[in-house]
């Protein structure tokens, strides 16, 4: 009986000391929204606002280390502070993977695989350092900087790949979106009706949704004739934001208590 009563204790307190949030379909939207938010901001300052790529990315790097400092420093979880961090990751990844991707001249497959490479890298170490790289076992500020240097470095990949597949590959905007939309039902398939590790389909589906965000936001903002929309970075940027904010408003959100 005391076991059972410590057992269901230490399970209180583990979970209070998680602070990201359960992983539903509410999750993978906000996701999405997020990550096109950080291609259309992340190109507003860069090119709109023509700051280029380092000094964007300087900015977006600042206030990716405030808000992870924030966040580790944080008692317990707050959908506010995560889902800002989340933003700030995806819009430092838009900067770093134009500036790879161009400036450097490695072009978009040179930028994909030597950002595949890093991120596969962070995970073996995390793993090896951690023991696991499930959401339910970032109870620690170590675990928490391994998690967001992940997902920083999972947004950045996924930013060259999106424009690998929708420009190198001239499948354009939509049909990228549609190609790695079905990627994630694939993946969302395995979730349901197989076996496969829960945690590798997460952090699949987790990359895999950056490439998508990536090809929505240049299919809002780039010009017609480049199959776009040419929509205001801006006010698309304005648009995703308000998006964001009513799912977080309206919506119920709590600090993921199993393994994904």
């Amino acid at each position: 009986m005391d076991k059972l009563i410590l057992d269901n204790h230490m399970a209180t307190v583990k979970q209070a000391l998680v602070k990201v949030p359960e992983v539903t379909l509410l999750f993978w939207i906000i996701k999405v929204a997020a990550t096109t938010l950080g291609e259309t901001a992340g190109d507003a300052l860069s090119m709109s606002l023509n700051l280029g790529y380092i000094v964007s990315t300087a900015i977006f790097a600042v206030i990716f280390a405030v808000a992870v400092a924030t966040q580790i420093k944080a008692k317990q979880f707050n959908k506010w502070l995560y889902w800002g961090t989340i933003v700030a990751t995806t819009t430092l990844g838009t900067t770093i993977a134009d500036f790879v991707d161009r400036s450097l001249g490695i072009g978009y497959a040179g930028g994909t695989s030597l950002l595949f490479a890093m991120l596969i890298v962070c995970l073996v170490v995390w793993r090896k350092t951690m023991g696991s790289i499930s959401v339910d076992s970032i109870v620690s500020s170590k675990a928490e900087m391994f998690y967001w240097t992940t997902i920083m470095f999972s947004q950045t990949l996924g930013t060259a790949l999106g424009d690998w597949v929708a420009d190198s590959k001239g499948m354009g905007y939509t049909t990228s979106a549609i190609i790695f939309g079905s990627l994630l039902a694939i993946i969302a398939g395995a979730y349901f009706w197989t076996n496969i590790s829960r945690t590798l389909l997460f952090w699949s589906a987790f990359i895999l949704t950056r490439p998508l965000g990536a090809v929505l936001g240049d299919f809002l903002d780039k010009p017609i004739d480049h199959g776009g929309l040419a929509l205001s970075r801006f006010g698309a940027s304005a648009a995703l934001l308000v998006f964001i904010i009513f799912c977080l408003v309206v919506f119920k959100h709590r600090a993921s208590a199993k393994s994904h």
